[in-house]
């Protein structure tokens, strides 16, 4: 029973979003602005076929992991996604887990997005930031820089506050702005690019690949916004499913191509030292200074997708933890109008709004702390889809992955021990392990959540009616609560 039928308000989210919009949604929210400063630190650490090889076995994990996503959403096309797969399956407190740590990477990613845009602005209009305020390791943040982010901050908030329609117009306009953008990349590539450009292939020794792969949880998390939405889908549950694969196979081609063409455009040491090494190299394809702020106006595209999807995606989850009455109520709120989360939206873009105020050296703070808590969140769900075809052989799945025989069970072992393998590169002592800053983030961010953790209700049986018997203990203990005052 969610939060708005128990204190007697109309319930339901607004039916509204088509295959085009889901799409979009998903693969929206994996091109964000991740590709437009982070290529040349790629082939920098990899090489130009070391950093494509990282993205293609980056981008196989995560399709791993999205066909479980995809069975689990078609069963269970509700909202907050991992939050009710992980309920039915493991329970109250292990669903909180698992919620809390995709919502952990969908917060960062939406604060980097209003990091990342004066970042990008700035390029465009180098003279825009005025009015210092203070340094931060080494970044002077300035306030018309900062409050570029902010403002953005608050019309995207806004936008999806009116509807979830709205949000997704946007995000279907915008993709298509970006994949323009793409083929200009590949034109460009063809016309102006040089395959000698492209070496080094490889670097020596690994360290370099999985430099570049410990980054595809951060650049690939936003399939699963597609999980998120599922109650918000007009379309046929087992097709849900096939949208949540298909935009992790876009999302790979993209990047291969953003690696390939930048590669292509002028040699490994002029793109080391370029200000945006993306965007230089496509005004080198094309000899043009204007055609380098067409491709950031590409980059801008890709940050309002991925701020849009991800905003709208953690704004769900939130929402449906405050109607299991894992978080308070409030999140739980329903604009009367809109029918859409507003609390829950207004909380996390009051979040990004703050961002700026960090400087650009938390762009890549960000990006590290939030993976470990996504890859938390897509073990969980891969423990689930076993638990789940083990216990409920009889559930009504719209979109069964390898059949009814043993293939599926293979692709979510497979999908457990990537995403555990994947996990242990953070680990000190590891080729990728992450420097103190982006631990201190997440661990700021889990001490938030055992404030709640411990408030779970503790031995609810997994089940179908896992989230009605939640729900019902917290109001148990809420009235007692109120008798003993």
């Amino acid at each position: 029973m969610a939060v708005e039928q128990a204190e007697g308000n109309s319930p339901g989210l607004v039916k509204s979003l088509g295959n085009l919009d889901a799409l979009a949604l998903g693969f929206g929210a994996m091109i964000g602005f991740g590709w437009v400063v982070l290529t040349g630190g790629w082939l920098d650490n990899a090489g130009t076929l070391g950093a494509v090889l990282a993205m293609v076995v980056g981008g196989g994990i995560m399709a791993v992991v999205g066909l479980t996503y995809a069975e689990l959403t078609a069963a269970m096309p509700k909202a907050g996604g991992e939050h009710n797969f992980i309920l039915r399956a493991l329970g109250a407190r292990p669903s909180f887990i698992g919620s809390w740590a995709i919502t952990g990477g969908y917060v960062t990613i939406v604060a980097f997005e209003a990091v990342a845009l004066p970042r990008t602005v700035e390029y465009i209009f180098p003279g825009m930031s005025r009015i210092p305020l203070w340094t931060i390791a080494g970044f002077e943040v300035n306030l018309t820089w900062a409050l570029v982010g902010v403002l953005s901050a608050i019309i995207i908030t806004w936008i999806n506050i009116r509807g979830v329609k709205q949000a997704g117009v946007l995000q279907t306009f915008v993709v298509l702005f970006l994949l323009a953008i793409g083929l200009m990349m590949i034109a460009g590539a063809f016309a102006g690019g040089e395959a000698k450009n492209m070496e080094p292939f490889f670097t020596p020794g690994t360290s370099g690949f999985f430099a570049v792969l410990v980054a595809v949880p951060f650049l690939f998390i936003g399939f699963d916004v597609i999980s998120q939405s599922a109650e918000e889908v007009k379309i046929p549950a087992k097709q849900i499913g096939k949208l949540v694969v298909l935009s992790v196979i876009l999302a790979t081609v993209w990047y291969v191509m953003v690696v390939l063409t930048t590669s292509s455009a002028m040699p490994a040491a002029q793109l080391a030292g370029a200000d945006i090494a993306t965007a230089d190299a496509f005004g080198a394809l094309f000899g043009s200074d204007l055609m380098a702020k067409v491709l950031i106006a590409g980059g801008i595209a890709g940050i309002l997708t991925s701020w849009n999807s991800l905003l709208l995606g953690a704004s769900r989850l939130v929402y449906s933890l405050a109607r299991s009455g894992m978080l308070p109520s409030w999140f739980g709120k329903l604009h009367p109008k809109y029918r859409t989360p507003a609390n829950a939206l207004v909380f996390i873009g009051g979040i990004s709004m703050l961002a700026p105020f960090f400087g650009a050296e938390m762009l890549g703070w960000l990006v590290d702390s939030g993976a470990p808590s996504i890859i938390v969140a897509y073990f969980l769900v891969s423990v689930t889809f076993l638990v789940l075809r083990k216990r409920e052989p009889k559930m009504d799945r719209p979109l069964r992955v390898g059949g009814t025989g043993n293939a599926g069970a293979v692709i979510g072992w497979i999908s457990v021990l990537l995403t555990a393998a994947l996990f242990s590169l953070y680990m000190p002592g590891m080729p990728a392990s992450l420097s103190w800053e982006p631990w201190a983030i997440f661990a700021i961010w889990w001490a938030l959540g055992a404030i709640y953790f411990f408030k779970v209700p503790a031995g609810i049986k997994p089940g179908e009616d896992a989230e009605e018997k939640v729900l019902e203990a917290v109001m148990r203990r809420r009235s007692k609560g109120a008798r003993n005052a």
